[in-house]
């Protein structure tokens, strides 16, 4: 990228946010983590930033070391007026699929915020009955800087919770691969069984269960 591109990158990310600042609407970013694996929750988070606000190096958290997304997380925290954090359980992936259990995550993120703001814009596509009017933009975890903070905090906190569940229940490779379905995954799943945090009706977990 040309230098003088890459001064104006923070400029580009929050043009969709001063659209809205400019108005003197507060503008919330929300994203998930975890919609694929086939273990532990899906988490939401909803970010609010201050007008003008900017978090150097915040992107698409899959483009981010997990080194890199801890420093953000603090600064994130750091910066923000607002963060709201929600969850749905594997017991309600279960229950509902998981389209849903992420909209629960998403409105449980939002009801979270305090000032609750008066716009919303989500990564992807829009989300039946969110409950929320707002915007939907594909692979806006990478074009809008409240989505990009979303998304950071979103798998930071995920990542979090796996690792700890990977000390009780040693095997899985949860320490690394945080739920995904790897090799390692499958066959640990082929030779010890599906624990409390496994989504038993995820089709790829039902086969290797023989479900």
């Amino acid at each position: 990228m040309k230098p003088d591109a890459e001064a104006q990158r923070p400029r580009s990310l929050l043009d969709y946010e001063r659209g809205f600042w400019g108005r003197g609407l507060l503008v919330a970013g929300v994203d998930e983590v975890g919609r694929g694996p086939l273990a532990g929750p899906v988490v939401a988070a909803a970010v609010v930033l201050p007008v003008d606000a900017f978090v150097e190096g915040a992107d698409d958290s899959k483009q981010l070391s997990a080194a890199t997304r801890e420093e953000l997380f603090h600064a994130i925290l750091a910066t923000a007026t607002a963060v709201g954090m929600g969850a749905a359980s594997v017991r309600e992936i279960d229950r509902i699929n998981i389209l849903r259990a992420t909209t629960r995550a998403m409105q449980r993120a939002l009801a979270r915020l305090e000032p609750r703001p008066e716009h919303v814009v989500v990564d992807g596509i829009p989300v039946k009955n969110l409950g929320w009017d707002h915007e939907a933009v594909v692979s806006g975890d990478a074009l809008i800087h409240s989505i990009s903070c979303a998304s950071i905090v979103a798998k930071v906190v995920r990542d979090r919770l796996m690792h700890r569940l990977s000390a009780r229940y040693p095997g899985y490779g949860w320490e690394t691969n945080v739920g995904y379905g790897t090799a390692g995954h499958r066959s640990a799943i082929d030779e010890l069984g599906a624990t409390p945090h496994h989504r038993l009706t995820f089709l790829g977990l039902q086969y290797d269960l023989g479900l």
